[in-house]
């Protein structure tokens, strides 16, 4: 089952996939357990899409805006067939997850905001990626360009091995090279990044004026 439901998943279009048992997610915050979105909840698959190397060389702030949100709508409809297709085969339930919004936390005052469940840690805990100093997700073909879709199940699957460290023990260049000092080693604060990162241009257009954190990363490509 776990072979198959994997290769079904890439056929669909992702790039990458693991599973992870719930077990692993003991540490999560309270009411972002995935117990806490689906009861029946035993396992959890992650898995990914990632944006073309181009779309992060290329100078252009619509660019990367508009392909990022693409690529969401992408991972939720796979997320979706992965879902329907399990329930079909399967005959267990798939609760299909947003990659990105909607949501219903946020502080207005620090513009932080939780996701359903976290994606990046869900991605972690299903062995596609690890952790950098920025909180992206680094995987070491895909670097830290995956965009993550997730979907819960009350189906047992094996977890998948934790995936190896690639981030570089000594360097520090997303840290150094915040526009707005926004990264530490304590985390990211959001508002600031938020305030600089995020707009729209003359016509309306979404844009993204910064993503110094994930250009500047050596492993921004992965470690091959």
């Amino acid at each position: 089952m776990k072979a198959e439901l994997c290769e079904k998943i890439l056929d669909f279009g992702a790039d990458i996939c693991g599973f992870s048992s719930l077990q692993r997610f003991a540490g999560a915050p309270k009411g972002f357990h995935p117990s806490d979105i689906f009861p029946d909840c035993k396992s959890v698959i992650a898995f990914g899409i990632a944006l073309p190397k181009g779309i992060l060389i290329a100078d252009s702030q619509l660019i990367y805006a508009y392909f990022n949100s693409f690529t969401g709508s992408q991972v939720d409809q796979i997320a979706f067939q992965s879902a329907a297709f399990l329930e079909k085969t399967y005959h267990g339930t798939g609760v299909p997850l947003p990659s990105d919004g909607p949501y219903d936390d946020w502080d207005e005052e620090k513009m932080e905001g939780r996701g359903l469940l976290s994606m990046k840690h869900a991605a972690y805990l299903c062995g596609i990626g690890t952790l950098g100093k920025s909180t992206l997700l680094l995987n070491s073909e895909y670097g830290n360009r995956l965009v993550i879709g997730a979907v819960l199940t009350d189906l047992q699957i094996e977890s998948d091995e934790l995936d190896a460290e690639i981030c570089l023990e000594h360097c520090d260049l997303c840290i150094r090279s915040c526009p707005v000092g926004a990264i530490s080693d304590s985390g990211v604060r959001q508002k600031p990044c938020r305030m600089n990162s995020y707009g729209k241009n003359k016509r309306g257009f979404d844009t993204v004026s910064c993503n110094q954190c994930r250009t500047i990363c050596p492993m921004r490509f992965g470690s091959s």
